[in-house]
């Protein structure tokens, strides 16, 4: 089963989208997109955990507007393990000289704005576990892209996956099921979990970027 097409984002977007800061891989980012025009807006708001330099929101946002919905985007901005000196995913220009640690927060406003997307993109500042804890709306699309150990992976999945509507979606980005090709964390601590509970079927994947959709009711003995 596949997602509906098109990505849902005029040409304009989808440049603007393409030139922001970021990792995603452009095929990822517009499968990203596709989940989000699949998603069903009566279920409930977008949430991304994991905004970074506001790349994926690029993605995401312009579809939100159009359904009538907001996306929620949660991020502490002090970037994750891979983000820190030293680490191969480092950028130095985003540490924040006053206080000698990483803040994406600027730069993701900037994004944000230069975007248009103000209207749509909520800016959510705080540690995952701790918004989760606090969060008791149902959502029609979940993108997890957070921290990639273990520990903070498994807490993105017990926290925010449970806040899935019944027939919405949860996108988990960087899923690897081969070592060799990236970081098993979001595969063995989301993913995983996703699918073996009975609640998550895989509906349709790009690269590292899974679309699955949580079942309206479990089956028997689950």
């Amino acid at each position: 089963m596949s997602l509906p097409a098109p990505a849902g984002l005029t040409p304009d977007e989808l440049a603007r989208a393409r030139a922001a800061r970021g990792f995603m891989p452009d095929d990822e980012g517009e499968a990203l997109a596709r989940a989000a025009a699949g998603a069903d807006p009566a279920l409930g708001p977008f949430l991304e955990v994991g905004s970074y330099c506001g790349k994926s929101a690029c993605y995401l946002g312009p579809v939100a507007a159009r359904a009538g919905t907001v996306l929620y985007s949660l991020d502490h901005h002090r970037g994750s393990e891979e983000n820190q000196p030293g680490w191969e995913w480092h950028e130095p220009d985003l540490v924040d000289p006053e206080v000698g640690r990483i803040d994406t927060l600027p730069r993701f406003r900037r994004t944000i704005h230069d975007a248009g997307l103000e209207e749509v993109v909520v800016a959510l500042v705080g540690p995952s576990p701790v918004v989760a804890r606090h969060w008791a709306t149902p959502l029609s699309l979940l993108f997890i892209d957070g921290g990639h150990g273990a520990e903070v992976a498994r807490a993105d999945h017990d926290g925010w996956t449970p806040n899935v509507a019944p027939g919405g979606l949860l996108v988990i980005h960087d899923v690897f099921t081969d070592p060799a090709l990236g970081g098993q964390a979001p595969y063995d601590q989301i993913y995983r979990p996703a699918v073996e509970s009975g609640r998550f079927t895989e509906i349709d994947a790009c690269g590292s970027l899974r679309v699955l959709r949580r079942a309206l009711q479990l089956a028997a003995g689950r």
